[in-house]
């Protein structure tokens, strides 16, 4: 979601420096030559046509609804696209304290990699899960899933969370193919 809240604010603002600019070549154009006709935007056509424009005609009301609606799905959007945080407990009273789901994964992975018999980890982690996948080239699944669901519980265990997450740990190694 936030992906697109980024995209859809690139866009807004790639299009509002267009517009931008364009109002700035037209206004230079017209400064500069105020008797010729527009260089890009026929712009003295929109103005007496808006002219032409009531406040209450169907236009107008259709125009402020597509507004109106534009406006409210990007609100939407925006509210929807909250920051995915993992809280730790309060140290004190209006003290709240979080951290990035990126720093958990780090320093799970962290923990993983130290142990003996794992060649490499990659760790992925939110509030409510932490996902280990872990390659060995000298042990099995079966040898080393519960050491490492060990080590990451217990080191959960000594992290301030609110909640703990749940674990999953999976293996990758060459001995279980054979």
């Amino acid at each position: 979601m936030r992906v697109f809240v980024r995209l859809l604010s690139t866009l807004l603002a790639i299009a509002v420096a267009g517009a931008g600019g364009l109002l700035a070549l037209e206004v230079g154009w017209h400064w500069w030559r105020p008797g010729d006709s527009p260089l890009l935007v026929p712009w003295p056509r929109w103005r007496d046509r808006l002219g032409e424009l009531g406040w209450d005609s169907s236009v107008m009301k259709v125009t402020a609804g597509v507004l109106l609606a534009a406006g409210l799905i990007v609100l939407l959007v925006a509210s929807a696209a909250k920051r995915r945080a993992v809280r730790l407990t309060d140290p004190a009273d209006e003290v709240s304290v979080t951290t990035s789901p990126r720093s958990l994964a780090r320093i799970v992975g962290n923990q993983v990699r130290a142990q003996d018999n794992v060649t490499g980890a990659s760790v992925t982690a939110t509030a409510k899960r932490v996902r280990v996948r872990a390659t060995s080239r000298l042990a099995t699944e079966g040898q080393l899933r519960p050491q490492l669901l060990e080590s990451v519980r217990t080191l959960l265990d000594t992290v301030p969370l609110v909640r703990r997450p749940k674990v999953s740990v999976v293996v990758d190694s060459p001995k279980d193919r054979k």
